[in-house]
């Protein structure tokens, strides 16, 4: 194995651990209130926080304050929080406690990390020669494509189903938050 993918692998575990370490923190402030998102609000929260980034690529300006750093991160979460709301649907009353919560995103962000492992070695570390912008741009084609699944309610001829796609816009957010770093 390469020096490069293990610094990938360590990279990307580090990205992972501080996502959980925020995570953690909403969740002891918030609860699981992200329990009552419908898929496409999910969607839609997604997608505002991919649009940020992008105006921020374009035009320079960031008069809110978070960086285009903290958006990737958010995208990561809101990335894991959806394969969870995938596995157990939404509901009107949060009903997980913060123990169940944590244990759901360590399963998703470990199968997450595994997949970004077979992709980084069939790729070759392709993504450290991308620009961050291009990132930014597959994770908004990733989310067009969860709205036209969801539009389509699941019934896709030939796609990949919603969780892929969650799953890649995670993994091309960790791999912005490791070059934005």
């Amino acid at each position: 194995m390469s020096q490069q993918t293990l610094n990938t692998e360590q990279e990307f575990k580090e990205v992972l651990q501080e996502c959980e370490a925020l995570f953690t923190k909403k969740l002891h402030d918030y609860g699981a209130s992200w329990r009552i998102l419908r898929p496409s609000s999910l969607t839609d929260q997604l997608f505002i926080k991919a649009k940020r980034i992008r105006s921020i690529e374009i035009t320079g300006e960031n008069l809110v304050g978070d960086d285009i750093r903290q958006e990737f991160i958010a995208l990561i979460n809101y990335g894991i929080i959806g394969l969870i709301q995938l596995e157990r649907p939404y509901v009107d009353t949060v009903d997980i406690t913060p123990e169940e919560a944590i244990a759901l995103y360590q399963g998703f962000a470990k199968t997450t990390y595994n997949l970004m492992l077979k992709k980084n070695h069939d790729y070759g570390e392709a993504w450290r020669d991308m620009r961050v912008s291009s990132y930014t741009d597959f994770i908004l084609t990733k989310i067009q494509r969860v709205k036209e699944i969801e539009q389509l309610n699941g019934n896709t001829l030939v796609s990949e189903g919603i969780d892929a796609n969650y799953m890649d816009i995670i993994n091309y957010a960790v791999f912005g938050a490791i070059k934005t770093l």
